[in-house]
């Protein structure tokens, strides 16, 4: 719990780094009630094995790696919604590297780094990571509601070519008999569907 009562999120991270001198460096500085669990993976397809069996909050990929750089793999796992990448690279690499991938969403970091600095740089993909979060929570809801919209329509058409209601009283229809019922538009609209067949205004 932190000071003011609020749960701090937990972020499940993988490490893809061949380097146990990094790795140890690493994991000593990333606060570790706040991430579980942490896995390593020692090259690109070793990683991209670990992302196809679950999923991360936070990746960090410590350049170069034994099988690949690792810029195209900090590009694709940037392109999953919601996954926050850290690329640390040496200095002479960093100017290049961080023009290709700041587009993507990709945060560089030069190594070595303090652990304040790596703390802080955590953070800031924790922040990101639970705004985007909310972005696709309000993203689900306007989509659901706009499903909803639908399917209460295409029920409309079909009460009115089967049961010879006009639009006010199919409408009606939906709302008391989703009311009486404690249960959603979406849903009896969904029943009068299945009953009567989908039949959309032409």
């Amino acid at each position: 719990m932190t000071s003011d009562g609020l749960r701090e999120q937990v972020y499940s991270v993988l490490l893809v780094s061949s380097s146990d001198k990094f790795n140890r460096a690493l994991l000593d500085a990333l606060p570790a009630h706040r991430c579980y669990p942490v896995r390593v993976a020692a090259g690109v397809l070793a990683a991209r094995r670990e992302l196809s069996e679950r999923n991360y909050d936070i990746v960090m990929i410590n350049a170069p790696l034994p099988d690949d750089f690792g810029t195209r793999l900090a590009i694709d796992v940037s392109g999953e919604l919601g996954v926050g990448v850290m690329l640390f690279v040496r200095p002479e690499s960093y100017g290049d590297v961080s023009s290709s991938v700041t587009e993507f969403g990709v945060l560089t970091v030069q190594k070595p780094s303090s652990s304040q600095f790596v703390i802080q740089s955590f953070n800031l993909l924790c922040a990101t990571r639970e705004r985007i979060k909310r972005m696709e929570k309000k993203t689900r809801s306007l989509e659901e509601k706009m499903e909803e919209i639908r399917a209460v329509n295409r029920a409309k058409w079909a009460l009115i070519d089967s049961e010879g209601m006009s639009e006010q009283e199919a409408h009606r229809y939906i709302e008391k008999t989703a009311m009486d019922r404690c249960v959603t538009r979406g849903a009896i609209a969904k029943e009068i569907i299945e009953k009567y067949g989908d039949r959309q205004e032409k």
